[in-house]
């Protein structure tokens, strides 16, 4: 495809505009004006709020492959970023089908309302499966999306700027994800017809800092789930600051962008925390980032992985769990070195998926053990951190499942 594509609407109102000059026209949905942006795919059924959320799609543009999106409607609970005031998350969104309104008894406000809230720029009423398609063959590409309900478009210059565009290689978005200063987290998992609870201080066993590289909230649940304190701190921190906070655990969380470029400034403090012998554990960036410390290679996806039916095998155990993903880069297995375990590889193109280093209690994992498309395949993760604690306490395991 180089010229107009031919799955368009008559009245187009938006546009994606990719960097090899392929124009694809829709209705526009969400908020108005244009974006240049990556361009994804995502194969989850459900959980779309907390997708768009995810500040892991900080500077991508997500096109969703199950037709219907919207059913549900939007709530308060559903959102991952840590500062929504922010809005962190994907730029963009594509759907098959127009917006149905909600039909959900959580739901607080239609879809394209808070697309417009939170300044996403959507097209609906194209052929999502021709993209994907086109995006599996050609790899993830550059593009503007673009929103004006007039239908009045500067074509030849949404081109020139999806060109122009540099891409997420060499992009340090954690820094822009991550929130500002450090904070406490006390909220619990959310529990059906009851909601969220809080950790009590009193009730709190051991102390966990979470570098924020764009962490999500239902990570930091899991953890208070498990009665650990939680303080947050920015992407930034240096070494003594965090051991300053004297924790049981440090937690390197997920987030946007190239992990090399991130890595400039964290790869030397998880260098320096590995060292310490405190138990170390990284979700996705942070999977990523640990990779590059111990000496590891880390290399752009040529389609990513995204979504909620990914199935990953735990060498530990031998089980094999269905998992969430969100990542365009991934770290090369060959490149681990001698010390370093693989423990966890996608059957779907045996990437790695999960490390540990041999002899210390630090590990990480590439996929997203917080979210439950198993439902809950991987939460023992989170046990498993916190077993590191009470080991280095003398205390006796939990049971990881």
């Amino acid at each position: 495809m180089t010229a107009t594509a031919p799955w368009t609407t008559s009245k187009p109102t938006a546009m994606l505009v990719l960097a090899d000059g392929t124009v694809i026209e829709g209705t526009g949905i969400g908020a108005t004006g244009k974006v240049q942006a990556e361009v994804c795919f995502n194969t989850a059924l459900t959980g779309y709020e907390e997708i768009l959320t995810d500040p892991s799609y900080l500077g991508q543009i997500v096109t969703f492959t199950f037709p219907h999106i919207g059913n549900v409607g939007t709530n308060e609970d559903d959102i991952e970023d840590l500062t929504p005031a922010a809005r962190h998350g994907a730029v963009g969104v594509i759907f098959k089908a127009d917006i149905t309104e909600p039909s959900n008894y959580r739901a607080v406000k239609h879809l394209d309302a808070w697309l417009k809230a939170r300044g996403i720029i959507g097209l609906c009423g194209i052929d999502t499966r021709a993209l994907t398609a086109w995006i599996r063959e050609n790899g993830m590409p550059n593009a503007v999306i673009a929103h004006d309900p007039s239908g009045v478009f500067d074509i030849e210059a949404l081109k020139a700027e999806a060109r122009a565009w540099s891409g997420l290689e060499g992009l340090d978005l954690a820094k822009v994800a991550s929130s500002g200063q450090s904070s406490q987290w006390t909220e619990k998992p959310w529990v059906w017809n009851e909601g969220h609870g809080t950790l009590d201080a009193a009730d709190a066993k051991y102390h966990i800092v979470a570098v924020d590289f764009g962490v999500k909230r239902n990570i930091l649940r899991l953890f208070t789930g498990l009665d650990c304190k939680v303080t947050v701190v920015p992407a930034n921190t240096g070494t003594e600051d965090i051991l300053a906070l004297k924790p049981d655990g440090v937690f390197l969380s997920n987030g946007p962008g190239d992990p090399a470029a991130t890595g400039d400034y964290a790869v030397p403090v998880i260098q320096d925390l590995i060292k310490t012998e405190i138990p170390l554990f990284g979700i996705c960036l942070g999977h990523q980032m640990l990779g590059l410390a111990v000496g590891a290679k880390t290399s752009k996806m040529h389609q990513g992985h995204h979504g909620a039916n990914h199935p990953v095998k735990d060498h530990t155990t031998g089980k094999v769990e269905i998992v969430s993903m969100n990542h365009g880069f991934a770290v090369d297995s060959d490149s681990l070195p001698e010390g370093v375990e693989e423990t966890h590889i996608s059957l779907f193109d045996g990437s790695n998926c999960g490390l540990r280093l041999v002899g210390k209690p630090v590990f990480s994992v590439q996929h997203h053990p917080e979210a439950s498309p198993g439902p809950q395949d991987s939460h023992y993760l989170f046990r498993r951190f916190v077993n590191l604690v009470r080991e280095k306490k003398g205390e006796p395991a939990l049971a990881e499942r």
